[in-house]
């Protein structure tokens, strides 16, 4: 147990594997990180000995947030954990979306278990990402200091790390730990490992590592996107799938989100939000693209994203875990395992005529298998569509739910219609402000982001939100209260289903609302297995 533990944060061996291979979409491998022979310290050492180099192993993390493992075999990966996977588990852990298989059973109904796979694997690749941006943070930290880059390409290299170290962090809090709104943060966090883990003396002291509060991990999250802020560039050559300063304020506008703390993110967005429209960022010049479906169809090049994933023919999550072959209907070549939820495609706040429906979801016709499924990502041939992680339309509502928040309708309008004024006909848009404005943010979140994995990120922030939250899980629907004949999806005259036969919701006490840490972990790390999260209710 011990060893596989630390292999999954042992990335000397990947952090020279970084120089072998090539970044983002061009990466094919069909080896095992694991079957690499081991690697020298000057062998590891020559990954930061040239500027080339360097961009390669900074490239090499990219990859490993793409690519990841499965079951630690690099051969077998899936898109853990932000190739596709952070995506449909975010949403396979809501309501929004359909399970119509077995395939993401246990993360829809609630039962992942120490050694489930999907839980398991997202714990071990973010921590191998996160291993690795550590290791490329104390690589170019050295590098700059021996003149190989300069200072300022140095902390250019350390805060696209720290970006995605908080970025990784971020997602592990989501899923293992309870929201910031629980005790102001003072439950347990997860374990924020900022020290590279290159040896067997390094894991040893990792090991004694505990979970820290969830303000504790707030507040490095912070730091790290802060560094982040201040030291990357407005743009990137290599486009939107590495990170910029617009990356770093979008993200922390995300995690202030988090914290409940309306000031800090109005303060964050607005460096991305000018006062009145046309909202075009003077940071990045992010501005919404002109359809809805600008930031899917021209996924790699768009005005609207601010940081994606890249895939690509040859480096993707594959048939078990591509964007495309799980959202995707059979009768397009996906495989037709995740259809959109008639809890949201009939909901009354969902207007019938809105654009969305027609441009970003489509309809599968089989005979006794009609669904509606999410349209965001459509390359079902090569799977090369890239999974986007933040893009401008959120930061406008992030920032619409603030001002509401704050008593700020007219702003917090403003920005809303931003968004959904695109998509819906002129008599169903806000002149003024509805009567529950943040009620109508969220739901438009709830429409705008859906097929991206913010839902369950959403239903885990607000889960103790007197006025918005569901204290828990919320039910879901199975197929079999479906008739599949094309009547169940009506947005005109939603049908009724039986109020039987779906998932149960489950409360915010029970063990399903975290997952656990995987008993591997928890079987190695001592401190860990004393701070394992609620196995049973």
């Amino acid at each position: 147990m011990k060893k596989l533990t630390f292999r999954s944060y042992n990335f000397r061996r990947a952090a020279v594997a970084a120089i072998l291979l090539a970044a983002g979409t061009s990466i094919v491998s069909c080896k095992d990180f694991t079957e690499l022979a081991p690697i020298s310290l000057a062998s590891e050492e020559s990954a930061f000995a040239s500027p080339g180099n360097i961009k390669l192993a900074m490239m090499g993390v990219y990859e490993s947030a793409a690519i990841g493992t499965y079951q630690n075999l690099k051969s077998s990966a899936r898109g853990y954990p932000f190739g596709a996977a952070a995506i449909e588990q975010g949403e396979m852990r809501g309501e929004d979306m359909l399970n119509i298989d077995q395939f993401y059973a246990i993360t829809y109904e609630g039962g992942a278990n120490p050694t489930s796979l999907n839980n398991v694997t997202m714990w071990h690749t973010l921590y191998a990402l996160i291993n690795q941006a550590n290791i490329l943070i104390e690589g170019v930290q050295k590098a700059g200091a021996k003149g190989v880059i300069t200072d300022a390409e140095a902390k250019a290299y350390e805060g696209e790390a720290r970006f995605m170290r908080a970025l990784s962090h971020h997602e592990l809090l989501v899923h293992f730990s309870f929201p910031y709104a629980d005790a102001a943060g003072g439950k347990w966090g997860v374990p924020y490992r900022t020290k590279a883990i290159t040896s067997l003396a390094a894991y040893e002291e990792g090991l004694k590592m505990d979970r820290g509060t969830v303000k504790d991990c707030y507040t490095k999250l912070i730091a790290d996107l802060d560094f982040a802020e201040a030291n990357l560039p407005d743009k990137q050559p290599d486009g939107v799938q590495r990170a910029t300063k617009g990356a770093a304020i979008a993200l922390k506008a995300r995690i202030k989100q988090h914290m409940g703390d309306w000031d800090g993110v109005i303060a964050e967005s607005n460096k991305l939000i000018p006062a009145s429209a046309p909202y075009k960022s003077p940071i990045g010049a992010f501005q919404l693209t002109a359809e809805p479906d600008g930031p899917f169809t021209s996924y790699k090049n768009n005005t609207e994203s601010i940081f994606s994933i890249a895939n690509g023919p040859n480096a993707n999550g594959g048939s078990n875990g591509a964007l495309p072959a799980m959202f995707g209907p059979a009768s397009l070549n996906g495989r037709g395992l995740v259809a959109t939820s008639p809890i949201l495609y009939n909901a009354s706040f969902w207007k019938a005529t809105d654009k969305r429906r027609a441009l970003l979801q489509v309809y599968q016709p089989t005979t006794g298998s009609r669904y509606y499924f999410n349209y965001k990502y459509r390359d079902y041939t090569t799977r090369a569509d890239w999974a986007p992680m933040l893009r401008y339309a959120e930061v406008l509502l992030t920032a619409a739910e603030a001002h509401a928040r704050k008593g700020q309708n007219d702003r917090a309008l403003a920005l809303l219609n931003a968004v959904r004024n695109r998509s819906v006909e002129a008599g169903d848009q806000f002149t003024t402000p509805p009567a529950d404005l943040v009620l109508a943010i969220l739901q438009e979140r709830r429409i705008e982001l859906a097929g991206e994995g913010r839902r369950w990120a959403d239903i885990h922030r607000l889960a103790l939100d007197a006025a918005y939250g569901f204290r828990g899980i919320p039910a879901k629907m199975k197929k079999e209260q479906m008739k599949l004949d094309g009547t169940d999806y009506n947005a005109v005259t939603p049908p009724t289903f039986p109020a039987t036969g779906g998932v149960p919701s489950y409360a915010y006490e029970s063990y399903r609302f975290l997952w656990p840490i995987p008993a591997e972990e928890t079987a190695a790390n001592p401190t860990l297995r004393a701070q394992q999260n609620k196995l049973s209710d």
